[in-house]
């Protein structure tokens, strides 16, 4: 009984070290993380772009580019 349960115990140990070796879902994993950060990013300027000041300021910006252009 005792040399099965070690024999079952190094078996699992062996195969956790190999899982442990492969970074074939690394990439995966850093693309999901950048994805995250893009949207947090994303979620901020929507905060910030919703503000009156900000508005303004686009607004004003628009009116001078179109004033000196034409």
């Amino acid at each position: 009984m005792m040399q099965s349960t070690l024999h079952t115990v190094n078996s699992l140990w062996q195969r956790v070290r190999e899982i442990w070796k492969d970074d074939s879902g690394a990439a995966t994993a850093e693309y999901a993380v950048v994805i995250m950060a893009a949207v947090g990013f994303a979620g901020l300027l929507v905060v910030i772009l919703r503000g009156n000041e900000v508005k303004s300021m686009l607004v004003d910006l628009v009116r001078n580019a179109l004033n000196t252009a034409g």
